[in-house]
């Protein structure tokens, strides 16, 4: 098959314009192809001299389209960059965007042919553009093509950089709002990302004020949130969450198919294990409808526990019998309890076995709210005042050593 080479006497897109056409009418026969082929080229040069080039990109996708899964991967790539290279000559930003929106949305209607070529495209469209809202906007694509094309590897190790480029984008909350919820559709798919699946949902539904704008589309976000808090409680190493109060899922409250759910997120977060007892002595069904294991609710419930006693405790020791009652567990098993908080890094705290007590330095907070910022602000506040006090009293002492410095050199010139 032959290759698209541009020589010195056409203009590359020119050359791809010739190229694609003439293998997209080779079977119609010379006699009809030749005039089609001409007519198509001489189209693309008017383009290309009146400067109109999504006109251009359009007809070149055009014939592309019917062509792209039969040439090799060469050629692909050959055709696809001079496509993509025409959005650096666009005239205005939204001529750009418009440009971009025309080839990534040509290159997702077929993902199961060389999704990773087609990929590896979109990446070098995104590259070539310069206004930060049409780089969002191929992005996305980019997630839409890696679902469809089954290649999500090759996107997740981008989303770490997600913050840079939100920077970047400035994009509002709906834009927003739909990128977050395409990461985290992709991670949850991921057993070993569950907990920045659960991040990503967490900003999806942030998204959502409750105001009267988002009054319709918060109703329809009620399985995401559902989902959200079974995925808080079922991950064994997450202890920390802080959409209770969202409008998002405080709308679950008064739910009638999920309201249950909604309580039961509110006991991990504000209580402890008795009360996660008595909700599954009244409600043991509900955990069987969400998929919910009693015995992993009742072993991260002891471990919840356990940080809401240090909480209420802390710089205070806390008596291994209290431990022992709260997480109802037997004297034996309670080290092995503060052992295992350690190792999750829930707790800083030292054993006393002499004395029975645990005395605790550090702990996570289950949310952290405007009252933890609160605590830290205060915090802050006595650190500052305290380096502050330090300042002044090493500046003290060296006036003061500076002070006596000066006399105590005339007395030695006294007596000599």
């Amino acid at each position: 098959m032959a290759t698209v080479i541009a020589t010195s006497e056409e203009d590359p897109v020119l050359a791809v314009v010739r190229f694609s056409s003439e293998l997209a009418w080779a079977d119609a026969g010379p006699e009809v192809a030749e005039p089609q082929v001409n007519r198509l080229c001489l189209e693309a040069q008017d383009f290309l001299v009146m400067e109109r080039y999504l006109d251009l990109v359009s007809l070149i996708l055009t014939s592309a389209d019917l062509i792209l899964s039969r040439v090799s991967d060469k050629d692909f790539e050959c055709i696809i960059t001079v496509i993509c290279n025409l959005v650096t000559k666009a005239g205005t930003p939204d001529e750009a965007l418009e440009m971009a929106k025309l080839i990534s949305s040509k290159l997702v209607q077929h993902p199961e042919d060389k999704p990773q070529l087609r990929l590896k495209m979109l990446f070098t469209l995104y590259n070539m553009l310069e206004n930060p809202y049409s780089r969002f906007i191929v992005y996305i694509k980019t997630l839409e093509l890696a679902v469809a094309g089954k290649v999500t590897e090759s996107v997740i190790p981008s989303f770490k950089k997600i913050d840079a480029f939100l920077s970047e984008w400035n994009i509002g909350k709906v834009d927003q709002r739909a990128l977050f919820h395409s990461i985290s559709n992709i991670l949850k798919d991921n057993k070993s990302m569950g907990k920045e699946s659960f991040t990503f949902l967490s900003k999806y539904l942030a998204t959502f004020s409750g105001m009267d704008e988002d009054a319709v589309a918060i109703n329809e976000v009620k399985e995401d949130a559902v989902r959200a808090i079974v995925e808080f409680i079922k991950t064994p190493d997450l202890f920390r969450c802080d959409f209770l109060e969202m409008p998002a899922v405080t709308q679950l409250e008064k739910d009638g198919k999920h309201a249950s759910i909604y309580l039961l997120l509110k006991i991990f977060l504000t209580q402890r294990l008795n009360a996660y007892m008595e909700f599954h002595s009244a409600n043991s069904a509900v955990l069987q409808n969400y998929g919910l294991v009693h015995d992993e609710c009742v072993s991260k419930m002891r471990l919840i526990t356990l940080i809401d006693l240090a909480s209420h405790a802390c710089p205070a020791p806390i008596p291994y019998s209290l431990i022992r009652d709260s997480l109802q567990i037997s004297d034996e098993e309670v080290e092995y309890w503060i052992v295992k908080a350690i190792t999750l890094k829930l707790l800083d705290c030292k054993m006393d076995q002499m004395s029975q007590t645990v005395v605790v330095s550090r702990h996570t907070d289950r949310v952290f709210g405007l009252p933890q910022w609160n605590n830290l602000r205060s915090k802050l506040s006595l650190w500052k005042g305290n380096i502050a006090s330090a300042i002044s009293t090493i500046q003290a002492n060296k006036i003061s050593e500076e002070a006596v410095q000066p006399s105590a050199a005339q007395g030695l010139a006294m007596r000599s």
